[in-house]
């Protein structure tokens, strides 16, 4: 899940309880492991990097994002990563990264056409020759947003020892491609309650590669699951590898 309530320090800190290690970060991960020099677009608290320094990765690790508090957890987590505020529009890179990833649903913040257009014109350019470039995003046929209900909660404790009680809520009927929600942290007894809105784009696998071969990227891998199943119109996920032409 992509939420932007995470510029907060505090919430960023609980990001990593809401959103536990998953299938996701282990395919992630055995790519950055066999990777030389490797961007992550939206890294977050940066645990995928995190964890190949640990493991002694010997090449560049590169962690991207437009969120300060996430990356204060990140730079404590792994100082000898490079930690880098900002996004694709403020960072430029010339052929220096053998893999490029975009995970946690990160590209399913670019709304508008000519922002994923630059999205993705900004990753063509980062790549080097044969390099691949590897995300995902919800595969809109599964209709991801009907679970995100008020009766969904996950509970975590925060740093003070106060349990946070998280639930994402739907505003409505999806608008084209997007849909628009509401996250709520709420802490019982403190009569703390922060809600963030925040709005996503559910893009098919066709239209999806029709933006990825105007940027002259080629698909060559498309998974519909975290074990590599096949996609098909009932996958959870669009999860696509691609690689410059030319």
């Amino acid at each position: 899940m992509v939420d932007h309530s995470f510029a907060d320090l505090a919430l960023a800190a609980l990001y990593d309880s809401i959103y536990p290690w998953g299938p996701d970060d282990d395919f992630y991960l055995g790519l950055v492991r066999s990777a030389d020099a490797v961007l992550d677009v939206g890294c977050g608290t940066g645990r995928v990097l995190a964890r190949a320094a640990a493991d002694g990765h010997p090449g560049r690790l590169t962690g991207l994002d437009p969120a300060a508090a996430m990356l204060v957890h990140a730079r404590r987590r792994a100082p000898g990563v490079e930690w880098l505020l900002g996004d694709l529009r403020t960072r430029l890179w010339n052929g220096e990264f053998d893999l490029v990833v975009m995970k946690g649903h990160a590209f399913q913040v670019f709304l508008g056409d000519e922002e994923l257009r630059t999205a993705l014109g900004a990753v063509r350019s980062a790549l080097g020759a044969g390099g691949r470039f590897v995300f995902e995003t919800r595969n809109p046929a599964a209709r991801a947003w009907r679970t995100w209900t008020p009766d969904r909660v996950r509970e975590v404790t925060d740093a003070d020892g106060r349990v946070v009680r998280v639930w994402h809520e739907v505003e409505d009927e999806p608008s084209g491609d997007r849909v628009t929600f509401t996250t709520t942290f709420d802490s019982p007894g403190s009569r703390v309650s922060r809600v963030s809105r925040g709005t996503l784009r559910f893009l098919a696998a066709d239209a999806l590669t029709g933006f990825l071969t105007e940027a002259g990227l080629r698909v060559v891998e498309q998974y519909g699951d975290w074990d590599r199943g096949p996609l098909t119109p009932t996958s959870p996920e669009i999860i696509t590898v691609v690689t410059p032409v030319g």
